[in-house]
Parts: C-alpha cells; sequence; structure tokens
C-alpha cells in the first residue's frame, strides 16, 4: 500500500487528525507530545512558517514537526529539548523507515532545498532517509545526553556508588549550611518566584523563555509530575531545581544556584536531595540529566551518549546546490584558518 502524506500548518488540525495518537497517554516521552510542540510555538519558536508533515500507511503514522523559512526547514525545537525526530506509531521498523523516507520525499516536492534537524539520536529514522536519494547530507556530534538505570537502587546503594569527592562535598556542605529544602509536587505561585529569583541571582545567562517554564510547570503540576525543588538559607531562596517524574523516569530539565551563596554548594546539595525523593520516594527506574558537555554530570549518573545535528542539501534543487556550496566552501575557510 502507498505511503500517504498530509501537510498541516495549524497544531489544531494536527490534534485532530492524530486523534489523541499525540497525547500524553499515548506517547512515552514528552518531547513527541503535542503539548510540548505547543509550548514552543507559543513561547519561543525557531522563526519562519510551522510545517507539520503526517505519513500515514495501514494503521502506521509518522510525523514530522518544522519550521521553514524560504527553502530552509529546521526542528521545532529549542534549547528546552533534549531530543527531536520523526515521531513514529508503528510496530515494524521498516514500515518506519518507510514513512520517514515519505516525509523526507516531501519535503522535496514542497520545494525545501536544505534542512537542519537536531538533537537526533544515534538511531532517528531520519538520519538513514537520505542516502540514494540525491540528497547531500551530513550527521555529525552535536551534543552529549546524559541518563542512568537506575537498577532497583534505593538512594543509599546510588549514593555509595557516587566519586568519593561528590559524596563528602554533598555531605560535609549539607551539615554546614543547614539549609531548608521542599520539593514541590504542585505548581506553586510562591515557589515560582523563589525559581526566577535564584535564576536571577545564578551565574546563568538571561533564561531564555521563563513563560516557556512557567507553562510547562504549571502544565506538569497539573498532571502530577512536576517535582520544583528549592533550597533556602536563612529564608532566602538559594538554589531551585526543575524536574519532571513520570513513566518511571526522572528528567532533569532546569538547575541553578544563587552565586552569593556558592560557598555553601547548595546546588550540589539540592541536587542530592532531589536524587533521594526520585529514588526512594518516585522509586523511578532512570534519570535523564538532558544534554551538554558539563562534565560533572558523570558523578552524578553512568551513561553518556552523543546526540547529533543533521544537515542535508538537495542536489536536485538550484538552491539546495547553492546552500551546499556555500557550506562547503565555508567548511575550507575553517580548515584554512586552523592550519
Amino acid at each position: 500500500m502507498a505511503v500517504e502524506v498530509e501537510l498541516f500548518d495549524d497544531l489544531d488540525a494536527v490534534e485532530r487528525d492524530a486523534a489523541g495518537a499525540l497525547d500524553r497517554s499515548a506517547r512515552a516521552s514528552i518531547f513527541e507530545r503535542l503539548d510540548w510542540f505547543r509550548l514552543i510555538e507559543l513561547h519561543c519558536p525557531p522563526p519562519g512558517r510551522l510545517l507539520v508533515l503526517r505519513a500515514r500507511q495501514d494503521e502506521c503514522r509518522a510525523w514530522l514537526f518544522l519550521k521553514v523559512n524560504g527553502h530552509k526547514a529546521v526542528a521545532l525545537a529549542n534549547w528546552y529539548s533534549f531530543d527531536f525526530g520523526a515521531i513514529l506509531e508503528c510496530g515494524s521498523r521498516h514500515t518506519g523507515y518507510q514513512l520517514a523516507e515519505a516525509l523526507i520525499a516531501a519535503l522535496r516536492r514542497q520545494g525545501i532545498a536544505a534542512v537542519e534537524f537536531a538533537p537526533l539520536s544515534a538511531g532517528d529514522a531520519l538520519s538513514l532517509c537520505f542516502a540514494g536519494k540525491l540528497w547531500l547530507y551530513r550527521r555529525s556530534p552535536a551534543t552529549i545526553r546524559w541518563t542512568m538505570n537506575v537498577m532497583g537502587r534505593d538512594f543509599a546503594a546510588y549514593w555509595a556508588a557516587r566519586p568519593s569527592r561528590l559524596r563528602s562535598t554533598a555531605e560535609r556542605k549539607a551539615k554546614a549550611a543547614k539549609l531548608g529544602i521542599r520539593i514541590h509536587t504542585q505548581f506553586s505561585e510562591d515557589a515560582w518566584a523563589d525559581y526566577e529569583r535564584v535564576y536571577a541571582q545564578s551565574w546563568k545567562p538571561e533564561e531564555g523563555s521563563v513563560a516557556f517554564l512557567r507553562a510547562l510547570a504549571e502544565m506538569e503540576g497539573a498532571a502530577g509530575t512536576l517535582r520544583l525543588g528549592i533550597a533556602h538559607k536563612d529564608g532566602h531562596p538559594v538554589a531551585a531545581q526543575l524536574w519532571l517524574t513520570e513513566g518511571g523516569i526522572a528528567t532533569i530539565h532546569k538547575l541553578a544556584y544563587a552565586e552569593e551563596a556558592k560557598a555553601f554548594s547548595p546546588g550540589t546539595v539540592l541536587t542530592m536531595e532531589m536524587f533521594r525523593h526520585a529514588l526512594d520516594v518516585d522509586r523511578v527506574n532512570g534519570i535523564d540529566f538532558g544534554l551538554g558537555d558539563d562534565a560533572y554530570k558523570a558523578d552524578w549518573v553512568d551513561h553518556s551518549r552523543p546526540m547529533y545535528r543533521l544537515v542535508a542539501y538537495d542536489l536536485l534543487s538550484p538552491h539546495g546546490l547553492w546552500r551546499a556550496g556555500r557550506d562547503a566552501a565555508a567548511k575550507l575557510v575553517r580548515r584554512a584558518r586552523s592550519d
């Protein structure tokens, strides 16, 4: 049976067509849910027009959420997205690959001559669909994703396996600082105000979209997955962390501490208590520490894997050829400068 592809420029139309297939009840990963894409589109979208492609063959479907500028398409993703790719509703790997191929072919028919997708997992179907189709493509490491399989451990067993340097620092600082720590499982105006105060006093750059994070916290608080940890010192918030816990996985989305409280290591102490809550209260099966090349994450979780950026140019299109040539020239200039 042929693959049918439909295009959408409106998320409400996507929702009607998906008929629940992109809802929380159907998608284990938040990064595959329509609600996630709604948050991005509302608060911090990449520039361009919305384009959602849906491929169908029998009972199998696949979706691809993009933003389009001229002849270039990019992922409907941002700095809060841990993962991106074709969203598959299919039990067959072969059929899933066929659906992803149909999505790429539809991009060409739409006059899209250049694409950039990130962050992609190593096994994402999109990465295999450009070979032999007269696209010039390259996949390169973009960042690192940090995770851990809990393997049934409670916090005591997990903590005993951490580096001695981390354990010593966290326990010593916790004893000295005497921080008050509360982990909120529902959205609270006061707790959120504390989060924003901590972030404003932190070493981190200005938040990409506070409105996005607030909307995320409100949505997940209503769903019961929110874990918003706040550490106080003498009544003042000095560290804050936004975690989500669902389906046996605790995902660490944001963490910050007030720079003026650095001597107390409030971020380390709060992280220790958030792990304790995840393992002993929520009894999770895994921890997802998100993206980045931060070496300190290796002290907290056991596994890292590369995430990729995929760039491709349509060699059947003048726009694709021009962009491919420009990209190749830029690479030559960078190489010459580094020699």
